[in-house]
């Protein structure tokens, strides 16, 4: 019989993958009320990569992360830390926060939360998440390799956001 024993950071990667399917039942909801708004959807072609990233992040966490794996618990402090920013940028954005590009285009924009200060708070919160997890279980090079690939996707993302939000900055 084999046995299946997760430890304190196979349970964290467990809870990270619940928050982000709510996170994509949430972003599903604005996303459809988006459209039939007249919204439209902008980056579609590099979805499925960064879909594809989060997704393998958590596995090869997961599975690479062995159950007596010693867990630096700052560095999860400062992982909570950074879900209390996303859930800070999700209030911020309300019914317009998604995990897509789109855009309506006499919606506001948002000024106010993080948006105050950064453009795109939510990917720098992203790219500290993709390192400070693995770094927290130990794993250096998981943190390494999806950070370079986030920030590979977000080369061509946030262009493309950028995009779409200039004539609506302009007004």
């Amino acid at each position: 019989m084999i046995s299946v024993a997760w430890g304190l950071a196979q349970w964290i990667v467990v809870a990270v993958a619940l928050q982000r399917l709510l996170e994509l039942v949430l972003a599903k909801r604005n996303t459809a009320r988006l459209l039939a708004e007249g919204g439209v959807e902008i980056g579609r072609g590099h979805y499925l990569p960064i879909v594809l990233l989060h997704s393998g992040w958590l596995v090869v966490l997961f599975v690479r992360t062995s159950a007596d794996a010693a867990v630096n618990l700052w560095l999860i402090v400062f992982f909570v830390l950074l879900q209390a920013g996303r859930v800070w940028v999700i209030a911020s954005l309300g019914r317009y926060w998604t995990t897509r590009i789109i855009t309506v285009q006499d919606a506001p924009l948002i000024d106010r939360g993080p948006y105050r200060w950064l453009n795109h708070p939510n990917y720098v919160i992203v790219a500290l998440e993709l390192a400070v997890l693995p770094l927290a279980f130990g794993d250096w090079l998981v943190a390494l390799a999806f950070t370079f690939a986030n920030g590979a996707l977000m080369y061509m993302r946030i262009p493309a956001e950028n995009r779409a939000l200039e004539s609506r900055r302009s007004h």
